[in-house]
């Protein structure tokens, strides 16, 4: 649900019963809570009752053998109320704990098993709030909340009930001013509700706005906008003050209102129980016992609307939580998909149109009837102005996305009809922008798959010359790259993807421009390794520089998603089309850098 829609009247009990499902693991654990909270629930409002007892009918007459015996009977029931209390506190909290758990993983699960698409509309700092702070704020109603809810209520229960056989009058004269509270509880509800979405929409910016621009700084810098972002991130900070003071405002207002209405009725149990002792209608110790009540009652009556303060902020997060569950991208896959056991690696693209954006009445085509084929172990280059489509043939090949006419096949199967996993795993991918994780050079080439252990990963670099730097470093294989690998050069970080590629010796190598921001040593490096590495395999090259793609056994020139000119380099530069125009254009900006 988005925050701008109109929010219907019961959507409280449906969230609520989505949260109350993710119990339903530890049913038995819920169960013996409750048993043990409502046990509570009757022990405390039993020890007014023994307090009249005592007071009329052993302090009055003089009997010291039965004060005596209530004296123990209170200390039992004062015990006891607090064993349980204990367990109960202790059982509900691991109770929440392991819902959340549960819930945590369950939403990471659901974004990573999302296409890249997903990923083009979401800003990262939104899902990171979904992770982090939209599901902690389901922790206090999964730890305590639906328990606790249920014992204050037979709290309630069990006051009025000993109240009512007490004294039915003094019992009315108590509960005269519960109409007024749940006026005041519903009114802040409605207000509460509201501003704590408000709150929650503010934390989302937030956390957008930060992430964007902490791993965006290098150009913030560049450019000098460090004046202008910290004046935007003033603006969204301010929005967030502002949502979360007026939360403030209503919990302020509400709060004293609530004491209030609870200190009017213990001064009408006072006022009405005192006229009537005065009168002798009325017994010293039912008149001690309903001012404990009247304590008692209001108490848990704080307590429900607490823990309905808190899940109106959990309503809040759930309500995000569960629309981005319920928001499922991910591509459709087989019930038993093809069986990819050993593949030769032959690519076909037969009439391929796709579109990243098919909203409008006609989609804008990035790839229009796109068909070719590479055969296995051969070389295919793709070359083309920015925006041509040669990056989207990579990711369609890889099924990040899904294209809307046409088929893609390898080894003559359409990679719809293989399992995402079988079909990826067999594809080795090395992009022009290297990401690396923080750990160690052996965990981002091995990536901690099963079966690439040590001897593989240096292997990997051995033969892509990764080895000779990787040597030189203080830890060698062990050392920390740090965060996206800031430890190491452009190029370094380049011939680790490349190890990172090779470790799982895939039978289709896929290059997306992989040597253009290296300088010309270690390209020169690179492309000795890639002529031996490429052997027996189907190569996909995008390729800037030309230089490096002139013994590709077929070159595809692309101009806006179209194939313009297939062959191999010779037959392309004498048809005397666009790849010898790119060519004589490279060639002239060589001479003129020499």
């Amino acid at each position: 649900m988005s925050d701008t829609e109109k929010k219907k009247e019961g959507i409280d009990g449906k969230l609520l019963r989505r949260i109350i499902r993710l119990l339903i693991p530890y049913k038995g654990w819920v169960l013996l809570a409750f048993v043990t909270v409502m046990t509570a629930a009757f022990l405390g409002p039993l020890i007014p009752k023994l307090v009249q007892v005592t007071i009329d009918r052993h302090i009055v007459p003089g009997d010291l053998d039965g004060l005596n015996g209530m004296i123990g009977i209170l200390v039992l029931v004062l015990l006891g109320e607090g064993v349980l209390s204990f367990v109960n506190a202790y059982l509900t909290q691991w109770i929440g704990q392991q819902a959340i758990f549960d819930l945590r993983t369950r939403v990471h699960g659901h974004i990573f098993g999302q296409p890249l698409r997903f990923f083009d509309r979401q800003p990262l700092g939104r899902l990171i709030t979904r992770v982090t702070s939209d599901v902690e704020s389901l922790s206090t109603v999964l730890s305590a909340g639906v328990v606790t809810i249920l014992g204050d209520t037979f709290r309630i229960i069990f006051i009025a009930w000993f109240m009512f056989s007490l004294n039915w009058v003094l019992a009315v004269v108590t509960l005269a001013v519960v109409p007024v509270m749940l006026y005041a509880t519903f009114w802040f509800k409605r207000k509460v509700r509201d501003a704590y979405r408000d709150t929650r929409k503010q934390v989302a910016r937030l956390n957008s706005f930060l992430q964007e621009h902490i791993t965006g700084m290098r150009i913030v810098q560049m450019f000098s906008r460090e004046v202008e972002e910290s004046r935007r991130f003033t603006g969204i900070n301010d929005d967030h003050r502002a949502a979360h003071i007026k939360t403030i405002f209503y919990f302020a207002l509400f709060w004293p209102a609530i004491d209030i209405i609870a200190s009017s009725a213990l001064g009408l149990v006072i006022w009405f129980g005192g006229l009537s002792a005065m009168g002798g209608t009325l017994t010293l110790g039912v008149l001690i016992a309903f001012i404990q009540y009247a304590r008692r009652f209001f108490e848990p009556i704080r307590n429900l609307s607490d823990q309905f303060n808190t899940l109106q902020s959990a309503m809040a997060g759930a309500e995000r939580i569960f629309g981005l569950l319920d928001k499922d991208d991910s591509l459709a896959e087989k019930d038993e998909p093809a069986q990819m056991e050993a593949i030769r690696g032959e690519i076909e693209f037969r009439n391929v149109w796709f579109a990243y954006d098919t909203s409008g009445e006609e989609p804008n085509w990035i790839l229009r009837d796109v068909s070719f084929k590479a055969t296995t172990g051969q070389i295919v280059a793709i070359v083309g102005a920015t925006g041509a489509g040669k990056t989207t043939i990579i990711s369609l090949l890889l099924r990040f996305y899904d294209i809307q006419q046409g088929q893609i096949l390898v080894d003559g199967v359409d990679i719809r009809d293989y399992g995402l996993s079988d079909l990826r795993s067999r594809i080795g991918l090395v992009l022009q922008d290297v990401f690396l994780f923080s750990g160690s050079v052996e965990q981002n080439i091995s990536l901690g798959a099963d079966g690439v252990g040590r001897e593989q990963v240096v292997a990997a670099a051995t033969e892509i010359g990764a080895d000779r730097f990787i040597n030189r470093l203080k830890d060698g294989y062990d050392q920390d790259v740090r965060e996206r690998g800031m430890s190491l050069s452009h190029g370094q970080r380049q011939l680790l993807s490349f190890a990172r590629a090779l470790a799982f010796d895939p039978k289709v190598l896929v290059l997306d421009e992989a040597t253009s921001s290296v300088d010309t040593e270690t390209e020169h490096a690179i492309q000795s390794a890639l002529e031996r590495l490429m052997e027996g395999r189907t190569s996909i090259v995008i390729a800037h520089r030309l230089s490096t793609i002139q013994h590709a056994d077929q070159i595809l020139v692309m101009h806006r998603g179209v194939i313009r000119e297939h062959g191999n380099h010779q037959e392309l530069l004498a048809i005397d089309g666009l790849y010898r125009r790119l060519y004589e254009l490279q060639y002239k900006d060589q001479e003129a850098a020499a």
